[in-house]
């Protein structure tokens, strides 16, 4: 191939794997018709041997039958895409054991990076991470076993302004649909989105007591929970959801209990997932750039340059949230 296109076997490499040195756009076009020509194929087993890396980035999600780790799975395949990588996707389950397994397995495999999204990252799992001096980046959540660079929403700040957003339309108070009682106190988005709903309240004066209620994190589980809620002597005017998936659910609910949304219940949620706005009535909730922070998980678990030493707060990238208004809240 290199006496084809007149340049040396060094060249050729350069051409077939991006670097690590430039080539001139003549000569690189003479060694990709050399290729074309003689039918080359690279052998990615070779070349992954050879480097101790393969073309793969490992991303480890808890539950991609959720719609938003769905949507995040797709985003961060896309943004790998651009770069000329594969995604290897793993589901814990939010079980820490699986956690362990799917980090064991593509380290091993020699991936180029691991992307974490992770409920509750456990000791075990954190030494996995350190003794392969694995190249991770946090998504979505920033677990404190480990002092990585993550890629986050404005999970506090978002929560804030969809139960302002209820508080603003007259009611009398918001209750909200958090977690369960194994959701991390710290570093988990949902915790976030409860403190920010109690923030919201209590810039308002009102007070929280009694009004949070444990859920999981789909509709299915949401659904069961928010009949318990609507069906009660004390139904809330209005209700923050920590996920839309929850929210989906306890719309379910409502319009099972022939409850009119909004007219007598307003609900928000967190998250925008496509099926929001096919809700009935479509659903007001918060927003982030999921595409910006898969390009941002990708850029920063390839390219050491942008990894940030320093205090955790410099090794946080959080992107801005805003509030997406439809019906479901009052609004027209």
């Amino acid at each position: 191939m290199a006496r084809l296109a007149g340049t040396s076997t060094a060249v050729v490499s350069y051409v077939i794997n991006n670097g690590p040195r430039p080539v001139a756009p003549a000569t690189r076009e003479r060694v990709l018709a050399a290729i074309k020509e003689l039918g080359y194929r690279p052998d990615r087993v070779a070349q992954a041997m050879a480097s101790r890396r393969t073309d793969l980035i490992g991303l480890i999600i808890p539950d991609a039958r959720q719609p938003f780790f769905g949507e995040m799975a797709h985003a961060v395949e896309q943004a790998a895409s651009e770069r000329g990588k594969m995604v290897l996707v793993g589901n814990t389950d939010y079980i820490g054991e699986r956690e362990v397994h799917y980090l064991r397995a593509f380290l091993g495999m020699r991936v180029s990076g691991l992307i974490l999204v992770s409920h509750a990252l456990n000791d075990l799992a954190a030494a996995e991470i350190e003794a392969w001096d694995a190249r991770v980046v946090l998504m979505h959540e920033r677990p404190e076993a480990i002092d990585d660079v993550a890629v986050v929403t404005d999970d506090l700040g978002g929560a804030q302004l969809a139960v302002r957003h209820l508080l603003e339309h007259g009611n009398e108070y918001v209750a909200c649909v958090g977690g369960t009682a194994e959701t991390p106190a710290v570093g988990d988005p949902v915790s976030d989105h409860v403190e920010g709903w109690r923030r919201a309240m209590d810039e308002a004066g009102i007070p929280t007591e009694g009004r949070l209620f444990e859920a999981p994190y789909n509709r299915y589980d949401a659904y069961r929970v928010g009949l318990e809620i609507l069906s009660g002597p004390n139904r809330p005017p209005a209700i923050f959801c920590s996920t839309d998936d929850q929210a989906i659910g306890v719309l379910r609910a409502a319009r099972e209990l022939r409850i009119d949304v909004p007219g007598e219940l307003a609900v928000a949620g967190f998250d925008d997932i496509k099926e929001a706005a096919l809700a009935d009535p479509p659903l007001t909730t918060v927003a982030s750039d999921r595409s910006a922070m898969a390009r941002a998980a990708v850029d920063l678990v390839l390219d050491d340059g942008l990894r940030v030493a320093g205090s955790r707060r410099e090794r946080l990238k959080v992107f801005p949230s805003r509030l997406v208004v439809r019906q479901s809240c009052g609004c027209a």
